[in-house]
């Protein structure tokens, strides 16, 4: 039976800068939504987030970020994590970041039994080696360094909560979501 997508959850405030090494929320709390038990219950089910905020880096050697979309029932599994995404060496004060990325679930249980194959992009002209924007625009970031693969599993037959969090390797780099989207692309009625 075909399906229609449908946004889960829409972010209504910029969420915390996230300004050290800890990994922090960039979510608000009301885009936390918590998913109802069994609603991630079936392979190939499909979701998408889109979010976008800004970002400062320090120069020379700003080091790395790492995000990561997160479940279970306080939002505390990593069910899908980015690459380390090197930041520019070049300093860059409050510029723009858009962050696409793809959920298909892979496999649905209790314990740690289901989970959920991601990629996507996180373009920003913070990303290593980007021009300005007058000189070309902003580079991108493919979510996985490597070979695409599944996450850490997780409880389906739960509620799930949802959070997007952020994590830096050196201090001094600051990030903040102002929009965030969670569709599912495949409800069915």
């Amino acid at each position: 039976m075909p399906g229609y997508q449908s946004t889960l959850v829409a972010s209504q405030v910029d969420g915390t800068a996230v300004t050290a090494t800890a990994e922090g929320s960039l979510l608000p709390g009301g885009a936390k939504i918590l998913l109802p038990s069994n609603y991630i219950n079936a392979i190939g089910k499909r979701f998408q987030i889109r979010a976008s905020g800004r970002i400062s880096n320090i120069v020379t050697t700003p080091g790395t970020l790492t995000l990561r979309f997160k479940l279970g029932p306080t939002a505390t599994i990593a069910v899908a994590a980015s690459q380390a995404i090197q930041l520019n060496a070049v300093a860059k004060t409050n510029v723009s970041w858009i962050l696409e990325a793809f959920f298909t679930v892979r496999s649905v249980g209790s314990g740690t039994s289901a989970t959920l194959f991601t990629n996507g992009t996180w373009t920003s002209e913070s990303v290593v080696g980007s021009p300005v924007p007058a000189s070309g625009g902003p580079g991108a970031a493919i979510w996985t360094a490597s070979a695409p693969a599944v996450g850490t599993g997780f409880d389906s037959s739960v509620a799930n909560q949802v959070d997007l969090t952020a994590q830096f390797s050196l201090t001094g780099n600051s990030i903040q979501c102002h929009t965030f989207a969670l569709e599912d692309l495949t409800t069915t009625p």
